[in-house]
């Protein structure tokens, strides 16, 4: 049917919850995954979720990090229970330098853990392993098996075991949804349930503390030359009287959720997933963030997303 460049498109609402008909704008990272292993899960989480501390945004953090999944014996190189962690940086050379330092400093001494690449069949390689074996001070040893080499490091307590290198693909970060909510409360309970809706689906991580930010950012500032990135006034509740607010009427919290993945796909599933969970009493809306096409290629356009027609 020919759409008037007049006509209004149709509204679209999930149980009640508008779904703005705007997008997500993404941006191209690169990405890798780390598999850790531990005698039990305590200790495989333990040192996940160090590896993952302060990495919400390469705006500061250099890296962007989260845990994907807890993965069983049968899904792990060695046989032991552990946890699939998912990093992110803007270039290349600045993953295997985070991986390194992060792996060294909070895997590496976590107890009875090992760390294991999770992306095999990536061409493009890191030698995160091989850069760590210096740490055994030349009693380090290694094994060749299955055509890949592992490192072994004997700490106070035994052996570290660390794969020599480790993949590296493109990834994509900074998809994004906006839940506006008629009260705080309602904004909070629907990015919980969208959280929820999304934590451990394949190829995604939340980086964000519980996966939920508050305070969604805008490129720029408007006041203090020099800032990166500045408070998202357009969408903060409390300011709404003295700037150009884009919160409808009645929308007094907005919360934000922003997904990293190894691939658009993912992101998309991911959104699917917690935006129909985020659809519920109190919420007036879904929105998204976006900077009309300019900051990356990787558009994803909420109602093609809940309509299952979305293309990235």
């Amino acid at each position: 049917m020919r759409r008037f460049p007049w006509a209004r498109a149709p509204d679209v609402r999930i149980r009640g919850v508008a779904i703005e008909d705007t997008f997500a704008e993404a941006f191209g990272m690169r990405a890798a995954r780390v598999i850790i292993t531990a005698r039990d899960p305590r200790w495989a989480a333990e040192a996940a979720r160090e590896m993952t501390g302060f990495a919400t945004s390469v705006i500061a953090c250099k890296v962007e990090a989260g845990i994907e999944r807890e993965l069983s014996g049968s899904e792990t190189p060695d046989g032991r229970p552990g946890v699939s962690v998912l990093l992110f940086t803007m270039d290349a050379d600045s993953l295997a330098k985070r991986l390194i330092e992060r792996i060294g400093q909070t895997v590496l001494t976590c107890v009875t853990t090992a760390c294991f690449d999770g992306l095999p069949n990536a061409d493009d390689r890191m030698p995160v392993g091989r850069s760590l074996r210096v740490f055994g001070d030349g009693f380090q040893g290694s094994k060749v098996i299955g055509g890949e080499r592992y490192w072994r490091i004997p700490v106070m307590e035994g052996e570290f075991l660390v794969q020599e290198t480790f993949g590296r693909v493109k990834g994509v970060g900074g998809g994004n949804f906006l839940i506006l909510g008629e009260s705080d409360d309602a904004a909070l309970d629907a990015a919980e349930g969208a959280v929820d809706a999304m934590r451990g689906m394949p190829g995604v991580v939340l980086p964000f503390p519980g996966g939920i930010v508050r305070s969604g950012s805008k490129v720029g500032a408007k006041r203090y030359a020099g800032m990166i990135a500045t408070t998202n006034d357009a969408f903060a509740p409390t300011v709404r009287a003295v700037t150009a607010s884009s919160l409808p009427d009645g929308v007094n919290a907005a919360l934000e959720i922003v997904l990293d993945g190894v691939d658009a796909p993912s992101i998309a599933a991911a959104m699917r997933a917690g935006i129909d969970a985020a659809c519920r009493p109190g919420v007036h809306s879904i929105s998204a963030g976006n900077y009309g096409g300019k900051l990356g290629p990787y558009h994803f356009h909420l109602r093609q997303i809940m309509d299952g027609s979305a293309a990235a």
